[in-house]
């Protein structure tokens, strides 16, 4: 039996990156992959495809992450389409660098909407479900940013710190009626963002790290499939670091 067999998973930001791999490791687990984003363009439309076509039903779902009406709104929809959510990753994430004394109020409030809040949202939405199911599993998608902080993005740190604290709350919260919550903090992952960066920096970045490399988003798929499955059935309230070393 696949790790995963049916069981219905709910994936924000899942049309592209790191939430796409996840959605595909996932379905390939035997999960029906229900997976949101802002909107369901040709991007999202070939995800849907890819993941149809490891044979799992899967539907996508334009919705605001960041917007609390709409959240409930989609879980609900969500619900009724596939019958149960037992699995919730909420990775739904932007950035909007820049240095503390030059951070717009707009960068700021922007980041911990789609980073922080909308994680509040989805938990807020799928736990009354979760709960009557008496079982379900939560991740949240931090960054090590969030646990060592870094100059330049204090807003997308605040919002991955809080990632891990909104985690552990609710792991404390619900734990007694089988519902687990963990994070997940990714380092210097290699996606389409990375690429642009310089070929210097992205060298020096691998210096850094013990394992001498970026990670590979198939890197946090497999952490992600491990939280979602019942093989980490008690492990709940923590953050994995998937760094390659990167900070010990």
């Amino acid at each position: 039996m696949k790790l995963l067999e049916g069981k219905t998973a709910v994936i924000t930001g899942a049309a592209r990156g790191i939430g796409k791999e996840i959605a595909l490791h996932f379905a390939k687990e035997g999960a029906n992959i229900a997976f949101t984003d802002l909107v369901i363009d040709e991007n999202g439309k070939k995800t849907e495809e890819e993941i149809a076509a490891l044979g799992v039903k899967v539907k996508g779902y334009a919705s605001n992450a960041a917007d609390f009406a709409q959240t409930e709104e989609v879980v609900k929809q969500i619900h009724n389409d596939f019958g149960s959510i037992d699995v919730l990753v909420n990775n739904a994430g932007i950035t909007k660098d820049g240095l503390m004394m030059r951070m717009t109020e707009q960068q700021w409030d922007a980041v911990i909407a789609v980073n922080l809040k909308s994680a509040f949202n989805f938990i807020h939405a799928v736990l009354p479900i979760m709960l009557r199911q008496r079982s379900g599993s939560i991740i949240n998608m931090s960054s090590v940013v969030g646990v060592h902080g870094n100059a330049g993005q204090a807003n997308y740190a605040a919002s991955k710190a809080g990632l891990i604290a909104l985690a552990k709350s609710v792991a404390q919260e619900v734990g007694s009626r089988g519902i687990r919550a963990n994070a997940i903090a990714p380092g210097f992952i290699e996606t389409a963002m990375t690429a642009a960066l310089p070929e210097e920096i992205r060298q020096d970045w691998c210096k850094k790290i013990p394992l001498r490399r970026g990670g590979q988003v198939e890197d946090i798929a497999n952490v992600a499939t491990f939280l979602a499955s019942d093989m980490s059935g008690y492990v709940t309230g923590q953050v994995i670091q998937v760094d390659g070393g990167m900070n010990m």
